[in-house]
């Protein structure tokens, strides 16, 4: 039998195999875009120190059955129904340094995770609910997320897009990020805390200009709540903010 991770990374292996070696369809072809930007964010989740980080754009699709970016990772979508999609998808989640207010902590290592959404779109409108549990690194446990986004081609150069989110995150997945474990506590002066899951809520929205036929321009902006335990560690409570907002500006070409 294949463990847990094991699974994963043979479903990763699928996956990849399916998007590099898919044949060509008549009316589905690659579309590529590549550039670059900088986002202006949170140290690490909870933080209220902000820095800003170069970012990479990087956008491969395949019609409407496989494509790839630095945000949503490796997707897959096995199930088109009208306007239905049911996708599995690898991608990654963020752990946590052990830098500046946090040194007296274990880094928390991020990794790869595995994962299935099922996604319905309306006009312009689109809904979709997700399940997702890390394969690698530090962080255990799982997360579920319901999301809305509006998105829509304002004039032949404009575009904008935006749309809430719910997330929660399961017991492990929170005392992996939140908790502090007895010896974290001496080290660090902050309390013994062991939390269970939390909701995260939050609102997103970007905002396209295309310069030419393949250069475009994009501004995003995104701000979200920590709620529960999490607002409750001291890492949120003591050191950082529980609510979290990000900006960044990107330049692309597509080919």
């Amino acid at each position: 039998m294949l463990s847990k991770r094991g699974k994963a990374c043979s479903l990763a292996t699928s996956l990849y195999l399916l998007v590099f070696t898919a044949p060509s369809v008549a009316g589905e072809e690659w579309e590529t875009s590549v550039g670059a930007g900088a986002i202006y964010a949170p140290d690490y989740l909870g933080s209220d120190d902000y820095e800003t980080r170069p970012w990479p754009v990087l956008r491969l699709s395949y019609g409407d059955r496989f494509s790839f970016n630095v945000r949503d990772g490796l997707v897959w979508n096995a199930i088109r129904q009208g306007s239905w999609r049911i996708a599995p998808f690898i991608g990654y989640t963020p752990g946590r340094d052990n830098e500046d207010d946090l040194e007296r902590l274990e880094k928390v290592d991020g990794g790869a995770l595995a994962g299935l959404r099922i996604a319905y779109t309306e006009d312009a409108w689109s809904y979709s609910a997700t399940a997702q549990t890390p394969f690698t690194g530090d962080v255990d446990g799982y997360q579920l997320a319901l999301k809305a986004q509006w998105q829509d081609q304002l004039s032949e150069q404009w575009s904008a897009s935006f749309g809430p989110k719910l997330t929660y995150s399961s017991k492990d997945w929170t005392e992996d990020m939140f908790g502090i474990s007895p010896d974290e506590s001496v080290r660090s002066g902050l309390s013994a805390y062991s939390p269970d899951g939390y909701f995260r809520f939050g609102l997103t929205g970007s905002l396209g200009y295309q310069l030419t036929a393949q250069w475009s321009v994009a501004a995003i902006a995104g701000v979200s709540q920590l709620t529960g335990d999490a607002k409750d560690s001291p890492i949120v409570d003591e050191l950082g903010d529980a609510t979290q907002a990000y900006t960044g500006l990107f330049t692309s070409y597509s080919f």
